[in-house]
């Protein structure tokens, strides 16, 4: 059952109404009321079917205030790309070493980082990456011989994501304590994002409907009409 507060902060929301984006970070933050810091997600339900790979939407966006959340980086790679991964801020870096700690059953991990010599013995591991969102991916920019300018932008800021099953993609854009306009900056570099990649083969209406929530509150639905015009 909910609780006392969760019930308080939805008796604040009017059911079924969509609010402007800078109405909703604004009620956001008023009705967030848990001792720490909380996250601030963003979720999109999108006409897609993934089943359908010409359907699947999936990307990164840099969200221009970062997400508030210090994110840890493993680059594997050989040699010769070890130094150049440390100087641009990862906090792990090695090949076959960690390859068999991840074996053995360690991700404490939030992003990994690999150069393309290595992925053929990292796919060893890929069942156990592959569930976690873990596995570099070409197409995320976490496969690539430039580890520095990778390591760079996950550190500053950039976020993956991938439509689900049911049709939804959700992310992070960032924490409670942030200012309401770059609040309002990451949800639309987000949503934009989002709506720049519609595939070709998706009809019919494309976005469905926006919401944004923070950790343990009601979702607050938004506006999408400026965004899909």
């Amino acid at each position: 059952m909910a609780g006392k507060k969760y019930k308080e902060a939805g008796g604040k929301i009017v059911a079924h109404d969509e609010y402007e984006l800078q109405q909703a970070v604004g009620l956001l933050k008023e009705i967030t009321s848990v001792k720490f810091d909380a996250s601030v997600d963003v979720a999109m339900r999108l006409g897609v079917d993934p089943r359908h790979a010409d359907q699947v939407v999936r990307g990164t966006v840099m969200l221009p205030h970062g997400t508030g959340k210090t994110v840890s980086v493993l680059v594997i790679c050989n040699e010769a790309k070890v130094a150049e991964a440390e100087e641009a801020g990862a906090d792990f870096v090695g090949f076959e070493d960690y390859i068999e700690k991840i074996q053995n059953g360690w991700t404490d991990v939030d992003v990994i980082i690999a150069t393309p010599d290595v992925m053929g013995k990292l796919g060893r591991v890929g069942k156990i990456l592959g569930p976690r969102g873990l596995m570099p991916n070409p197409k995320s920019g976490t496969v690539t011989m430039d580890v520095a300018k990778a390591v760079r932008e996950v550190k500053a800021g950039k976020i993956e994501f991938r439509v689900d099953k049911a049709g939804n993609v959700h992310a992070p854009v960032g924490k409670v304590s942030f200012g309401a306009e770059q609040l309002v900056d990451n949800v639309t570099s987000f949503i934009k994002e989002v709506v720049r990649l519609k595939p070709s083969a998706a009809k019919g209406q494309y976005v469905r409907n926006i919401s944004i929530s923070s950790t343990m509150s009601p979702g607050i639905r938004v506006k999408k009409d400026k965004f899909v015009a």
